[in-house]
């Protein structure tokens, strides 16, 4: 049997007629661009997180760009991060000029909410938290540290669709949720697509502004702006995909716990969830000392993982200019060294997945 680290066709025949229905409707509309799919999938996406506002981009790295410019973060300003993220976190605060200041993972790879602090400086703006892997990071601290020094809480849930903390959805603790819709995402369009939302108005006004040429109405331009819309083909989309999401999410679960519950390999480090917090599992992350070993003796069953992520972003050649080096952040490059994904997708069936636990189970290395 081959088992795919993912197999997005699975999703897309899941529901093949209700997504060629959307298509179709679209391009037989001659209404391609900011009509009304887009604000009809911000009105739905919005009310599903429980945000006032939505505005629909045209990625997710773009959702991190424009929230910091909306918040006017730029040349030296100074921006809290997890050090242990996909680069494209770290791209949303230098696109601005902005200066990241790396922070350790905890135990369920979020941010150390008891290292931010001491990383606080006067140039300190803004706190950006990952929700990483689909778990929602430790907010009420959090949140609690943003309020005491004034800083802006922004929070990049492009792993995080419906994840939650105490019973609140990931993306409404702070000043701007930043979400992707890349196909491989939870909620996955069928190419590139993002949002932001937000519970304040004149953040919600300046991002429609600046994902529009800095306009609000056609040829008069207030602002520096960009061009990064949503699609109307895209958000249709994604309007079935959302429909779909709790039973595709109950799905998900049925594999997770299949996995949680029968991988049995003293080798494997399997993850875990904060109290209080709950993971939509965006990936089924695990470690394993000997990762290459274990990785090819998978691929000899014919299964196929990946690493997320390999190269951290204060190692990778993007970021010399910070002067970071090896051994700067120990915890985040360790998990660098030992985190492997386990194939988890929409469509994935049950006899897979324990193909998947029987091959884990059997694999020992030499003591």
């Amino acid at each position: 049997m081959k088992i795919n680290f993912n197999q997005l066709d699975r999703g897309y025949y899941k529901f093949e007629d209700e997504y060629d229905l959307a298509v179709m409707d679209v391009l037989k509309s001659g209404w391609y661009i900011l009509g009304k799919e887009v604000e009809s999938f911000e009105n739905n996406f919005k009310k599903y997180i429980g945000a006032n506002y939505c505005v629909g981009l045209n990625s997710g790295l773009d959702s991190l760009i424009l929230a910091f410019r909306s918040l006017d973060i730029c040349l030296g300003d100074e921006v809290i991060v997890p050090a242990n993220t996909y680069i494209a976190s770290i791209l949303g605060i230098t696109e601005n000029g902005a200066i990241p200041v790396l922070v350790e993972p905890d135990e369920y790879y979020n941010i150390d909410a008891d290292k931010i602090e001491k990383k606080i400086t006067p140039r300190t703006k803004a706190i950006l938290v990952v929700h990483l892997y689909g778990q929602t990071a430790n907010m009420e601290r959090i949140k609690d540290i943003s309020n005491r020094y004034g800083l802006y809480l922004i929070e990049d849930c492009a792993q995080s669709h419906g994840s939650k903390f105490n019973n609140k959805t990931s993306g409404t603790f702070g000043d701007i949720g930043c979400f992707s819709f890349y196909p491989t995402k939870n909620i996955g369009a069928f190419g590139d697509a993002g949002c932001i939302v937000t519970n304040n108005e004149k953040i919600f006004e300046k991002v429609k502004m600046l994902r529009n040429y800095g306009s609000k109405v056609k040829y008069q331009n207030e602002i520096l702006g960009v061009n990064s819309r949503l699609d109307e083909i895209q958000a249709a989309i994604l309007n079935v995909k959302l429909k779909y999401y709790p039973d595709l999410l109950l799905q998900r679960k049925t594999i997770v716990n299949y996995y949680l519950n029968n991988i049995k390999n003293k080798y494997i480090d399997l993850p875990s969830v904060r109290e209080n917090s709950t993971s939509v599992f965006h990936l089924f992350v695990i470690q394993v000392e000997n990762r290459d070993l274990f990785q090819k003796f998978l691929m000899s069953f014919d299964i196929n993982t990946q690493i997320h992520y390999p190269i951290p972003p204060h190692l990778s050649k993007a970021y010399d200019y910070l002067g970071f080096k090896d051994g700067d952040f120990p915890i985040t490059e360790s998990y660098a060294r030992r985190v492997l994904s386990l194939p988890l997708y929409d469509g994935m069936t049950l006899e897979e997945a324990k193909y998947v636990v029987k091959a884990i189970n059997e694999y020992q290395e030499d003591e």
